[in-house]
């Protein structure tokens, strides 16, 4: 499992647990990540193999995530489960992504110093093997994708209107915004 879909041993954790009910669905899982706070929150981005993803399949997957949730218990204290889209300038997690957004803008983040940096910025230019293809000012760099501690597009004129010609392509609403649905849950004795 890629680090970029979870980060942490508890995000790991959780990723084992509702993976295969979101996959069951007919979904990718495109990251998870538990977050702090006075209430933590379990945020969860999925998608269509394809892409894409509709209000009613978010409320759906909070739905079947929150029912699993409640039988498995791995989380003892109350916390709030936000099922999301990527959105426009999602999260790249997989090595597929880097492919699907070939020619967009993106920021990359690797967990050592490359050549005395962690962070790139350029145009995707695809995959090699397990290297991402980044075209920066000095040319064409590879990074092994296994050296990334983050990455997302870059939210360009460009992304937005191709997003937007993808929405409408498919028939769906194209306000370009995100899908989320939220809902707590948590201990019953409080």
């Amino acid at each position: 499992m890629s680090n970029l879909i979870a980060k942490t041993a508890l995000d790991r954790r959780m990723t084992e647990i509702v993976s295969p009910v979101i996959e069951d669905m007919g979904f990718e899982l495109v990251r998870l990540r538990m977050q702090g706070g006075e209430t933590p929150t379990l945020q969860i981005m999925a998608e269509r193999p394809e892409g894409g993803i509709e209000v009613d399949d978010c409320a759906a997957i909070s739905n079947a995530v929150s029912a699993l949730l409640d039988v498995e218990d791995p989380i003892s204290d109350g916390y709030t489960l936000e099922v999301s889209s990527p959105g426009i300038d999602r999260p790249l997690t997989r090595l597929k992504d880097f492919e699907t957004f070939e020619g967009f803008e993106a920021k990359v983040e690797t967990a050592e110093m490359i050549d005395g940096q962690k962070r790139f910025r350029g145009e995707l230019a695809g995959t090699e093997n397990d290297e991402v293809l980044l075209n920066v000012d000095a040319g064409t760099i590879g990074l092994k994708f296994d050296w990334l501690a983050d990455a997302k597009l870059v939210m360009t004129d460009e992304l937005v209107r191709e997003m937007l010609k993808q929405k409408k392509a498919a028939g769906a609403y194209a306000d370009g915004g995100e899908v989320n649905i939220e809902q707590s849950t948590g201990s019953e004795e409080d």
